[in-house]
């Protein structure tokens, strides 16, 4: 398979992009076993040294005079207006330091000794157990010699699927094999075997324990189709179909072992052959599932100073080699440990530590919920469902077959998922999915022998488990380790760090918890070495905020060369006269006002008083030189510009912003210490003019100018557009009730959008001041106006080779019309309200490159949609912000920030641009290195200028430090699977901007694929092809990579509007970690039984089930939401208690459907669920819109597209998927 090449930047940069080859690969796997006739024994247990404890952080309108028209020409009423031009920011010089730009070449791969690392623990997936006198175990039991059940017959070899839907078929072509799903092992029935690796390759020190493992016992071809109820859409029926087995050219094979140590994979890489009594050989599969799948379970290796590393553990613990019998495998509940660096987890030389609590540990967090964005509801189409912006799209036709299949003995290369009613494409041949590929033999005749075996897909890893075990052992305190970063929870889990001189991982994460010693190393490991920063996230209330530090005139300590930041990090020599910078290892003298005696260890005698030498996160207060003219800015401003078109009067639009929007404004963020907010508003509304409004106290009733000049738009006046709400309150409130009447019987239809943009900005450059602006926008700006668009709307050309025509903009207007704003220290948040194409991919760049917010509400209706767009306004008023912010991320000597992907704008190749950051926004910087690295540790360092609510400038300072190694155990074993993850969607959203959707989803499946073969090449035992072996860290990967491929905005057809696919791109650019991963794995959790708490009146969210359909109790109610839609499926089974209790309905089928809201019922039922609803979106950065949906509605077919774990018309399943990366992983291994 060739290396991907190419590089991702952000918008706007400059310099010449280097095309570097990006190679993808994987820590080695044991297969355990327990033979006959062995004696079992108990498997012995290690003790493991308790973790330290932490503490946590703690009328009408009279006497108005309106300019009705306003000729061009008109005089400007402020005649400074054009010498407001954007002046050079002098912090680009002060920033500018020492970088290294050039690409050194790569040398050889360095020759990295082979570590046979077999301390993993395998999941096998075998293909048949073991018959004794026509009986196997009981599923679900341990294995007893008293304990048996007759075997199945092979025509019910499947177990009964749950009562959701129709009785799924089954269909055998073998009478000769049986399914059953093994029993779980007991600690005891085990038996040791001979170890199959040499004395040499075993490490001194204790054997570590293992986690269980999982067997399941696959056999006979019998395939079922999943239980998929529920009646057909209108335009698309749903076909029952059963799956037909896969046949491929018999080969002989060897007599079929007779023990169970004899059950490996066939050295030719044929299935295993089972010993059940009458089995007959079978040939290879041509679908080539995986003979065994394992991930592997790193050992412990208790290390001085070593810190709770989660999901990892040293190199070099080479245990015996075991076989275990059946049981899905939990993760392990011992602290598993990262080799131990001298100082570990020790708190940086003289660190005063966090605030602690009083009262001993906080209690464990709950799971945090998701939100991200939300899509209005749209009215169904003529003869079709209604579409994505409110309800399912309309539904493609099933794959047709089609082509031609490869001949027998090539290796069939894996391709993207299907396009709409197409065949679904592998390689060279093309498979329906219901139905099975004729395979070609040598003289061109298809074989008709009928045989296809089905994996459990509740044997393979599971997503769910993952996070309820990290939840389960990593919530609670999270020391951020000292020298080297720790590495985190996951995203899911909520946890309270503990700074140590590492910065939280809410602010940074790396990829990789081991930065890679060289370019060869990375290349060789296939991973992504990237951070994602969030340099404003939200925090819990138990941890502390970064201190500001105010150093006067002096301002902010630097290294004289490449301008890095005094941290935790820098080295004082010369009795405290000159520091060594870690990022440059340049000496700088230390200033007078600075300057502090070492004592005998070496550490200032004042660093309790010097935070940033404690601390790897805050705040420095900055001096004039950063300041654009050397002038301190003003406080930032809010401008509220509002459609009062025909549309936006008659959907409610208008009524709902003038009653609500007052009480919004109590809300407005403020610095730490204000009693009250500095951040002053303004308010516009426009249609086919522009309407300005003069709230100046001395009026005693607001005042509107028009402004009709389109082509050159001006502010008619600047004292008393901007005030501050404690000022002007009563103002404002009668100027919002005003604008809903003056507008009231309006008949404009036509608007503009360009100007209204423009005027804002001018707007701000007048009051010499930053901002953002808030615009509610309804139709397409068709207005013969600055900024005109035309209605180029085709849905057919997604998810074909020529979309980027439709989702590329139109015109470059916006674009540059968002790099003004940027220069300006401006942000655009657009609020679109369409009922119809309103281009939102012409229309997102001026939201991307200006770092704001793009909200769509389609067919807006104020009594179904109100409450979420207040919600949404409500959050983006009051979350925390800053304004006029540029970020640059320094790296140690060897290392280079390259790839930036991210809503900003970049003019050079190293600083990134925002008119505003939020707390939900995120950026993902990719490294690679100039040379190699010396054996220490490298350094990051993120720098985010910026100006406060308040108007203060100030420098906001992200510090981390990495162990540096060449060893491909360490890099797989510290990989953070979350932020990888998230930094291969965000990869894979900038790739659609470029190539086709196939090409992007092979891209994505080859990388993933790659990654493994990699671990599998470096890192573990010389397993047989046939098994698939996955690291710890990293099992979940080809789940995630399977809904990388699937997700709209990645792959979106024809089934959703081209401003949906747009707005989902959008939205990616600046998705934080947490929210990529709700954004791809939705969470489904049971409603029906929820419990609300009297005295707190909280509940308690039962555990969540896997994104399948098969999970759905037809018994049960659940919800599901993704960040982007929520969904309560109701069971036709559900009490009917339930149903009155919380929809006041007699019956689950005469629940109201239609307004998709809960009523509000005073029960406990109602209460609970209403709260649930209210918790998930809470402090989220979108709400999500609610569907309520029966079991068997017509509405289900599309709620099962969220269901990412089963196939659709145009995906794969997650079995299907991994059966076809482990083919990618032959391919390359072979």
């Amino acid at each position: 398979m060739p290396p991907v090449s190419g590089s991702f930047v952000g918008a706007g940069q400059q310099q010449e992009q280097q095309s570097a080859n990006v190679n993808y690969g994987g820590n080695p796997g044991v297969m355990l076993q327990p033979p006959n006739g062995q004696p079992p024994f108990q498997q012995q247990q290690f003790p493991v040294e308790p973790s330290k404890q932490f503490m946590p952080i703690p009328s009408q309108m009279s006497g108005v005079a309106p300019i009705s028209q306003m000729p061009n020409g008109h005089p400007r009423q402020v005649d400074d207006i054009a010498n407001h031009q954007n002046n050079t920011n002098s912090y680009s010089n002060s920033m500018t330091g020492y970088a290294q730009q050039s690409q050194l070449p790569s040398s050889a791969q360095s020759q990295m000794p082979k570590i046979p690392n077999s301390s993993a623990v395998q999941y096998m997936v075998q293909q048949q157990p073991q018959q004794q006198n026509g009986f196997i175990p009981t599923p679900g039991a341990p294995p007893q010699q008293n304990q048996m059940v007759p075997s199945i017959p092979t025509s019910n070899a499947f177990p009964a699927p749950p009562s959701t839907g129709p009785t799924p078929t089954a269909v055998a072509s073998s009478s000769s094999s049986s399914f059953a799903a093994p029993s779980p092992p007991s600690p005891a029935s085990f038996a040791p075997v001979p170890s199959s690796i040499s004395s040499s390759s075993i490490s001194q020190g204790p054997l570590p324990p293992f986690a269980n493992t999982a067997t399941a016992t696959m056999g006979g071809s019998a395939s079922m189709q999943p239980p998929y109820g529920g009646a057909p859409l209108p335009t698309a029926p749903t076909t029952t179909a059963t799956s037909a087995p896969i046949t491929s050219q018999p080969a002989p094979l060897a007599a079929p072992p007779t023990s169970a140590t004899s059950m490996m994979p066939h050295p030719t890489g044929m299935p295993p052959v089972c010993s059940a009594a009458g089995a007959q050989p079978y040939a290879q599969q041509q679908y080539e599932q995986p003979q065994s799948i394992s991930m592997s379970n790193q050992a412990v290796n208790q290390m001085p100073f070593g810190g709770d590393m989660g999901r990892g553990a040293s190199s070099g613990t080479v245990p015996s080699t075991v076989m275990m019998s059946a049981g899905i495998s939990a993760r392990p509940t011992y602290p598993l440990q990262r080799p131990s660096m001298p100082g570990a987890n020790a708190a940086p030389m003289g660190a005063m530590g966090p605030p602690q609590m009083p009262g001993g540990m906080p209690p464990r967090m709950g799971a945090p919920g998701g939100g991200i964005a939300q899509m209005g509801n749209a009215p169904p189409q003529m003869g079709g469902p209604p579409q994505f912006g409110g309800a399912p799209p309309q539904m493609g036709a099933p794959p047709q077959m089609g082509g031609m299949p490869p001949q027998m003995g090539g290796i069939p290369q894996m391709g993207g998922p299907p396009l709409m009613g197409g065949p679904l494409q592998m390689g060279g041949h093309q498979t329906q999915m219901g139905g099975p590929p004729q395979m070609m033999g040598t003289g061109g005749a298809a074989m008709q022998q009928q045989q296809k075996s089905r994996l459990d897909p509740n044997l393979m890893p599971s997503a769910v488990q993952v996070i309820d075990e990290d939840r389960s052992t990593r919530s609670g305190p999270f020391p951020t380790g000292y020298p080297t970063a720790e590495i985190p929870p996951l995203t899911t889990t909520e946890f309270i760090a503990q700074d140590q001189g590492n910065c939280n991982p809410k602010y940074m994460r790396s990829t990789l918890y081991v930065a890679p010693g060289s370019s060869d190393i990375l290349k060789s490991s296939q991973l992504p070495f990237a951070v994602t920063i969030t340099p404003f996230a939200s925090l819990h209330p138990n941890e502390m905020r970064p201190p500001i530090i105010d150093l006067f005139d002096m301002g902010p300590v630097r290294c004289h060369r490449c301008k890095a930041y005094m941290c935790p990090f820098m080295e004082f020599q010369d009795g405290g006269r000159r520091f060594k910078c870690p990022f440059c290892l340049a000496s700088t003298a230390v200033e007078e006002q600075y300057f502090a005696h070492l004592d005998h260890t070496g550490r200032r005698t004042d660093i309790h008083q010097r935070l940033e030498q404690c601390y790897g996160s805050y705040e420095f207060v900055a001096t004039k030189q950063y300041c654009k003219n050397g002038v301190k800015p003003k406080p930032p401003a809010f401008i509220f510009m509002l459609d009062v078109s025909y549309t936006a009067v008659h959907c409610g639009l208008v009524s709902v912003f003038c009653k609500h929007v007052r009480d919004l404004l109590q809300k407005l963020p403020r610095d730490i210490g204000e009693q009250r907010s500095s951040i002053r508003v303004g308010f516009a509304t426009y249609d086919q003019t522009i309407h300005f409004y003069n709230l100046k106290t001395a009026l005693g009733q607001p005042q509107m100018l028009v402004v009709s000049d389109i082509n050159d738009v001006f502010v008619p006046f600047i004292d008393g557009f901007l005030v501050r709400m404690d000022e002007a309150d009563s103002l404002i409130e009668t100027l919002l009730e005003d604008i809903e009447d003056l507008f009231a019987g309006t008949r404009t239809t036509e608007t503009m959008l360009g100007p209204v943009i423009e005027a804002g900005l001018d707007a701000l450059k007048a009051a010499d001041c930053a901002g953002k602006l808030f615009i509610f926008h309804t139709n397409l700006p068709i207005m013969d106006a600055p900024g005109k668009l035309k209605n180029r709307d085709d849905r057919k050309l997604l998810g074909s080779d020529k979309e980027k025509t439709v989702l590329q903009p139109a015109i470059d207007y916006y674009g540059k019309l968002g790099e003004e704003c940027v220069k300006a220290g401006c942000a655009v948040d657009l609020f679109l309200f369409p009922n119809s194409f309103v281009d939102v991919a012409s229309l997102a760049p001026v939201c991307s490159i200006t770092g704001g917010s793009l909200y769509k509400y389609h067919y807006f209706e104020e009594h179904k949609d109100g409450k979420r767009f207040l919600a949404d306004l409500a959050h983006d008023i009051s979350r925390e912000i800053v304004f006029d912010v540029m970020m640059r991320v320094r790296t140690s000597t060897g290392l280079r920030p390259t790839g930036f992907m991210g809503n900003f704008f970049m003019d050079n190749s190293t600083d990134m641009e925002f008119g505003v950051i939020d707390s939900d926004k995120a950026v993902h910087i990719e490294i690679r290195h100039d040379d190699r690295l010396p054996d220490s540790n490298a350094f990051i360092q993120s720098a985010t200028l910026f100006t406060s609510c308040s108007g203060q400038r100030r420098l906001r300072i992200h510090n981390m430090a990495l162990p540096v190694s060449s060893d491909f155990n360490q890099l797989y074993r510290v990989a953070d699977s979350h932020a990888l993850v998230s930094f291969l969607f965000k990869q894979a959203e900038s790739m659609v901007h470029e190539k086709t959707p196939k090409d992007v989803r092979e891209a994505v499946t080859a990388r993933c694929a790659q990654i493994l073969a990699t671990y599998r090449e470096k890192c573990s035992e010389q397993a047989p092809l046939g098994q698939l072996i996955l690291p710890e860290c990293l099992k979940l990967l080809p789940l995630y990579g399977c809904c990388i491929v699937r997700n709209d905005a990645i792959s979106g057809g024809s089934d959703i509007t081209v401003d949906d696919r747009a707005w989902m791109m959008q939205l990616v650019g600046s998705l934080r970690a947490d929210d990529a991963m709700l954004m791809l794995y939705p969470n489904v959790v049971p409603i029906s039984d929820l419990v609300l708490e009297k005295s707190t009146d909280e509940v308690v969210l039962p555990a969540s089930v896997r994104a399948t359909y098969d999970n759905l109790n037809a018994e049960k109610a659940y919800l599901i939401y993704n960040g982007l839609m929520m969904f309560i499926w109701i069971g036709l089974g559900v009490r009917q208690q339930w149903v009155q209790d919380v929809f006041d309905a007699n019956a689950v089928t005469h629940v109201n459907t239609e307004n998709h809201t809960i009523p509000e019922r005073d029960n406990a039922h109602s209460r609970a669920v209403r709260r649930v609803l209210d918790r998930i979106n809470e402090n989220k950065a979108r709400c999500m819109k609610l569907f309520i949906i029966r079991q068997q509605d017509a509405l289900e077919a599309w709620m099962k597209r969220f269901l990412v774990e089963d196939r659709t018309s145009t995906t794969y399943s997650y079995v299907d998927y991994l059966c076809n990366i482990h083919r990618e992983i032959r391919a390359i291994l072979s």
